[in-house]
């Protein structure tokens, strides 16, 4: 009897200590009540529901126009979150003060689930660390080497799209997603891992590919079911924790888990080959893909030849391959998809860009024909135009930090209160989420002009404005949030770039890119995904036709413009 009032008193407490938690921010006041938001969705999702919509483009919208680079936003039942996309604040937040400001533990917690303890399930010294021994496979001169490679697989998509528009004589219907998807996942595969996906031969992509792709779609229904997972005890072994995830009364949740399992396959299956390789010698490495040049392959000999306390685990080092297929095929492919789409709605650009495309290889290639690393990154209206599109439709809308306690962020400029009286810095206080408005500080019109919404890859020619050199953004690229800033910006930005500028100069040196005459819309999503109206499925078809020189599609094409494109 006494361990049973012991207990009921321990599961009171527990739920109380929740309760408490979660419910102080509606009776206490806060600073934050005097930061202007917009009304209150509804108690029980608050504006969450608004800003995690697939269709929640104006609401993002609504608040990069409405109110002065900060928010304050309703959470569900009450939680207080606040918006922020003020240059300076968002300095504080992401570099200055970024361990104060960390990952959501929801984010944390779900991504360990879904690749392991890697560099996304990672915070404080623990994420640091594998930093540390990350960064240097990323540098400028790793990348220098992975031309070879990025260049055959380019010729391999050209081909592929080359035997299925040659036998037409009219521009082809083809999802340009999907191609791109492949391409992506190639490209981190081969340059990446060391190890092919896909040969880019057949007509549609592989279950791997389908299941890595299938992601994004997925999580949309799930968004707000992985925000209770820091509030879920770990109930028995990881195999009865399984066990219940599989007889969960939702299939989205059950097809996360599926994919996460595929996933989680096929990067063992990676990481004993390039172990095993590793083991037999210096010949068989250069026997597999990559020849040994690959990312995963000098991490390994990096991680082999470091101190102890430096060494990353064996399961840490399967994390980190299941997150670089994730993270380095979707968003990349999805950014490519949008350049491509914007190219075939601006003929005019997109035949200035070929012809700096050809121009290029006809007189600063080497001896194979290739561009080398320089030359290729180094393209001004090729790079303007990556650049632009990165800008105006970065592949993450927004993400989430937590505050570990209290915190003062200063403001670029005073803002008026809901009170009347000017507000000079946040006060924010501990276990407050804020959500950083990526697309809102690159569509900033304080800071990028009265044309912030217009695709203008001609501002990337010129010296940009006072207003943005003078805004000082943290961000690791180019003054935009696209790849976020600080110890947790993307450690695969240059990576991503090369990867884009390839793929964007084979394709334009080939063929022409028009619309297809379907709607195309895309979905706020972890990362925005195009889809045709009317479906679910991530897709985006276009008309490829061969390229002739003596045929310029200028004032040739119609079809959507970008404002209809969405987002």
């Amino acid at each position: 009897m006494a361990l049973l009032l012991l207990a009921q008193a321990a599961v009171i407490c527990t739920i109380s200590w929740i309760l408490w938690k979660y419910f102080r921010q509606v009776v206490i006041k806060s600073p934050l009540d005097n930061i202007p938001g917009p009304p209150t969705g509804s108690f029980l999702y608050g504006n969450l529901r608004q800003i995690l919509n697939k269709d929640g483009w104006d609401f993002v919208q609504h608040l990069t126009d409405t109110y002065p680079e900060v928010a304050r936003l309703s959470g569900p039942l009450g939680h207080r979150m606040l918006y922020v996309f003020d240059p300076t604040a968002l300095h504080t937040i992401v570099v200055k003060e970024q361990y104060v400001f960390e990952e959501a533990k929801w984010f944390i917690k779900f991504n360990r689930l879904r690749f392991g303890p890697g560099l996304l399930a990672t915070v404080g010294d623990h994420h640091r660390r594998q930093r540390k021994m990350l960064n240097p496979v990323f540098s400028i001169n790793h990348m220098r080497h992975m031309i070879p490679i990025f260049d055959d697989i380019g010729n391999k998509l050209q081909k592929a799209i080359e035997d299925r528009v040659s036998a037409s004589t009219e521009p082809v219907e083809l999802d340009m997603l999907a191609w791109m998807s492949r391409t992506a996942l190639e490209l981190i595969g081969q340059a990446g891992l060391g190890y092919s996906f896909d040969p880019l031969v057949a007509d549609s992509m592989d279950e791997f590919a389908g299941a890595v792709k299938s992601f994004g779609p997925t999580l949309v229904s799930i968004n707000h079911l992985r925000r209770l997972l820091p509030y879920l005890p770990d109930i028995g072994t990881p195999a009865f924790r399984e066990k219940l995830v599989d007889l969960f009364p939702n299939e989205s949740v059950r097809r996360t888990k599926a994919l996460s399992d595929i996933m989680y396959r096929r990067s063992v299956e990676i990481y004993r080959e390039k172990v095993r390789a590793l083991e037999l010698g210096d010949e068989a490495v250069t026997k597999q893909v990559g020849e040994g040049k690959d990312i995963m392959s000098i991490l390994l000999r990096a991680n082999m030849a470091a101190a102890d306390e430096d060494k990353l685990p064996q399961n840490e080092l399967i994390a980190q391959i299941s997150t670089f297929i994730f993270a380095a095929m979707d968003t990349t492919s999805n950014a490519l998809a949008m350049t491509l789409l914007l190219l075939g709605d601006h003929p005019a650009v997109q035949e200035k860009l070929r012809k700096e495309i050809l121009e290029a290889c006809d007189g600063d290639s080497d001896e194979s024909g290739r561009l080398d690393y320089d030359r290729l990154v180094n393209l001004p209206y090729l790079d303007a135009v990556c650049r632009e599109t990165l800008r105006l439709h970065s592949p993450v809308t927004h993400v989430f930090r937590e505050t570990v306690k209290d915190a003062v962020v200063p403001l670029s400029q005073p803002i008026r209160g809901v009170d009347g009286q000017m507000v000079h810095e946040l006060v924010i206080p501990k276990d407050t989420t804020i959500v950083i408005g990526i697309l809102s500080a690159n569509r900033n019109k304080a800071v990028w002009g009265e044309d912030a919404m217009e695709w203008k890859p001609e501002r990337w020619l010129a010296p940009l404005p006072e207003s943005v050199t003078d805004a000082k953004v943290p961000g690791v690229y180019s003054n935009l949030m696209t790849f976020m800033g600080g110890g947790r910006a993307c450690i695969g930005f240059k990576f991503s770039q090369l990867e884009m500028k390839i793929v964007i100069c084979v394709l334009l040196s080939k063929f022409t890119l028009a619309p297809s005459g379907k709607k195309i819309t895309w979905n706020l999503s972890n990362v925005r995904f195009p889809t045709v109206v009317g479906s679910t499925k991530a897709s985006m078809p276009m008309k490829i036709g061969r390229y002739r020189p003596s045929e310029s599609p200028v004032n040739k094409q119609s079809g959507l413009t970008a404002a209809n494109v969405g987002g």
